[in-house]
Formats: structure tokens, sequence, C-alpha cells
């Protein structure tokens, strides 16, 4: 874990490595097809392309020029709704390891650090890893309902944390 650098600065190929830990994890474990690689392709490209902004990060879990994990605070609509929480993954190898942990902590230090009241994520019901991590940040389950917004069947999940609150 010492030799895994968190870095905002990515390397040429750090958003397909984004793109492609998502496509390869949620297909083999849940599922998901092309729709939903689509979908984090062109959410996350249109995402960098505004970059930089002070509002909103994305980091990079790295080991060398090995991309092993990503994690991005969107704040662009902070002042309405909270920052929102994204593209967070972690490489099959990296996971149990603490990479996530760090991952999380920086990102939420940013938020504090931008005066955010809170942030938010959506994630679905089965993911127990990454919600027993959320829940120990604080995160609480605000709604869930059975959906189809990444052309699969789940039950779809809305985590926040107050900051104001804490």
């Amino acid at each position: 874990m010492k030799d895994i650098e968190i870095s905002e600065h990515g390397t040429p190929g750090a958003l397909a490595r984004l793109i492609e830990m998502h496509a390869l994890y949620y297909e083999r474990e849940w599922g998901f097809g092309a729709f939903f690689e689509a979908r984090v392709a062109r959410e996350a490209g249109e995402f960098v392309a505004v970059l930089p902004r002070a509002d909103s990060r994305l980091w990079f879990a790295r080991a060398g020029d090995r991309v092993l994990g990503s994690i991005a605070i969107d704040g662009r609509h902070a002042t309405a709704q909270g920052a929102h929480l994204r593209w967070f993954i972690l490489d099959d190898s990296s996971r149990g390891g603490g990479v996530g942990a760090r991952l999380l902590d920086t990102a939420l230090a940013f938020c504090r650090a931008q005066g955010f009241s809170g942030v938010h994520l959506a994630t679905f019901a089965g993911l127990d890893a990454a919600r027993r991590l959320y829940e120990s940040r604080g995160f609480r389950l605000a709604a869930e309902a059975e959906a189809e917004s990444w052309d699969v069947r789940v039950c779809e999940q809305r985590f926040e944390l107050d900051f104001r609150a804490a």
C-alpha cells in the first residue's frame, strides 16, 4: 500500500483504465453490458473535459504508471444538491488493502476543504464492502428503489453524508 500514490494528475490512458475497471467488474459480477460501459465512458469523458475546476476533482490510485483505482468529486451542483461522489472503483488486485479508504478519505477531505454542505453517491444493494466503507465515514442510506438506470434491474441506493451534522 505504501507504494501506491493517490494523485489527481492523470496519465495517458488513466481515463480509459477507469472505464475498463468499471466495465470488467460490473459485467463479471452483475451482468452489466455495453450500455453501462458506454454510459460510464460518456459521463466520465464529459466530466474530464471540463476539468480543471475548483469545485471538482478526479483522483487515481497508481503503482508506478499502472492505475489501480479512481474516485471523483463533481462539485458543479454542490450549492444546491451537495457534491456528487462518482467513479469509485478499484482494480481486483487492490481490494481489501486500504487503497479504497485512502481514495475515499482524499475525496472527503477535498469536500470539507471546499466547504461543501455534504456529498452523495448513487450505488445499488449488494456492494457490501463499499457500503461498509461509506458507512464507516458517516454516509447514511437516504433512498432505495428497484430500477434499471444501468440497463440491469437492481435495488438502486442513494447514500448521503451531511457535513453539517458531523
